[in-house]
């Protein structure tokens, strides 16, 4: 059944009719065994619906606002993002500066990308993540990543890879002073976000598991879905947090909800900066539509966060795609309608 905070306003209550149907229809066809939706507006009311189960593993029980999930991609938002712009704010990082700025001694080639070619996909790094190969190297891996040879002129194309936030994950300790998890946990804890971490987690009905990699092998269930998240032991710039739909809506309302450091960041950041594809540009980590209407982001394991900032209205999606195996299109049509709902 449906959970309000208040009651629903006139586009909660038809964002929420025209988006559930077809979640139940991906449910009901078998294309994933659940999934949450919520939609609202920060300040206003926010509705959640389920359905399905959490997986069959967890028996009956029914996913809520409160189970958690793989966020994959939405890691990127989550935690490399804010922590980032506290970087920035901080004087800890000139987001037009080479890396090496920050972090002296880096070799080239990535030593002289920037933080804003990083963050808006523009950086020419390599698109395979492949990181087993440094594994015992005796070097650090972010030295290893910035020697690598570039794809391409660096700031000339927009390439959607998990790299350039692979390297500001693992800058960011140097410029923080402190680990990954710590500097996140401490971000989500100022923001209420109580329910978001990284793993790992329990395999119980609050956890929703992901895929089988190997036949007869045990479920991805409470660490990455991510294999280069789990190869760098579940704390990464790129993936490897979970979060539920309820802690995903508050985490929206505060970026909706200026003034404030977070939503100024959130104001910069979606000022488009590259083309991604007809009507879609990057920003900082966010794509934004052309007409600034809207502000997204997506996890590879069937994630999104949807933000209208004009309206204050967002919609959340917590889903595993992934459960059956990386068929990308199974959340394509559902995704593009949550995108024009927002955009209405």
């Amino acid at each position: 059944m449906p959970f309000s905070t208040r009651v629903p306003d006139e586009w909660t209550a038809t964002a929420v009719a025209a988006l559930k149907e077809p979640l139940v229809e991906l449910v009901d066809t078998g294309q994933f065994p659940g999934g949450v939706l919520t939609v609202g507006q920060a300040g206003g009311c926010r509705v959640t619906v389920a359905c399905g189960t959490v997986a069959p593993e967890c028996g009956p029980d029914r996913p809520n606002a409160d189970t958690r999930y793989d966020m994959a991609s939405l890691t990127k938002v989550l935690a490399t993002w804010p922590l980032v712009g506290a970087a920035v704010r901080a004087g800890r990082l000139d987001l037009d500066a080479p890396l090496r700025a920050a972090h002296p001694g880096l070799p080239a080639p990535g030593g002289d990308l920037t933080a804003r070619q990083l963050l808006n996909h523009t950086s020419g790094l390599l698109p395979q993540t492949g990181l087993a190969r440094y594994q015992h190297t005796g070097h650090p891996l972010i030295e290893h990543l910035c020697a690598e040879p570039l794809t391409g002129t660096p700031g000339a194309q927009h390439r959607y890879i998990d790299r350039g936030f692979i390297l500001l994950g693992l800058l960011l300790p140097t410029l923080l002073g402190r680990p990954l998890h710590e500097l996140a946990a401490d971000l989500w804890a100022d923001l209420g976000l109580t329910a978001t971490g990284y793993g790992p987690l329990p395999r119980d009905p609050q956890t929703a598991p992901t895929e089988q990699r190997l036949l007869g092998a045990p479920r991805t269930w409470g660490i990455p879905h991510d294999p280069s998240a789990a190869l760098l032991g579940g704390v990464a710039g790129h993936a490897g947090v979970f979060s539920t739909a309820a802690d995903l809506a508050a985490f929206a309302e505060h970026l909706l909800t200026p003034p404030g450091p977070l939503p100024d960041w959130f104001a910069e950041s979606r000022r488009p900066l590259t083309p991604v594809e007809p009507g879609l540009l990057r920003g900082l980590a966010w794509i934004v539509t052309a007409d600034g209407s809207v502000a997204y982001h997506h996890g590879f394991t069937g994630t999104s966060l949807y933000l209208a900032p004009r309206t204050r209205r967002y919609a959340v999606l917590c889903t595993k795609a992934v459960y059956h195996g990386w068929d990308r299109t199974r959340l394509a049509p559902l995704r593009a309608l949550a995108l024009r709902t927002l955009m209405s």
